[in-house]
């Protein structure tokens, strides 16, 4: 598997690819017009911002703090995060 550092620099065709074949959906949020799906990998996290407007992945942002995980904290339960080794 890949770090962080890797998939900050990859392709945007490549982080798809990533989250395909390696991210484990968690959960998902609304941002404005957007849905922001969250991944795990074995060492970080993964966000793809989709546009239902546009029927597309706008962005695609990769973060290892759990102070990212804020958003989603009404969705998730960081108890069980705890069972797996994060960074």
């Amino acid at each position: 598997m890949i770090n962080i550092s890797e998939f900050r620099v990859m392709p945007f065709e490549k982080k798809c690819d990533v989250v395909t074949y390696f991210g484990q959906y968690l959960t998902h949020r609304f941002l404005g017009e957007c849905k922001v799906f969250l991944y795990s990998t074995d060492s970080f996290f993964i966000e793809v911002y989709y546009s239902a407007k546009y029927q597309k992945v706008l962005m695609i942002n990769a973060f290892e703090q759990r102070t990212g995980l804020e958003p989603y904290l009404d969705a998730i339960s960081l108890s069980d995060l705890d069972k797996r080794p994060i960074m």
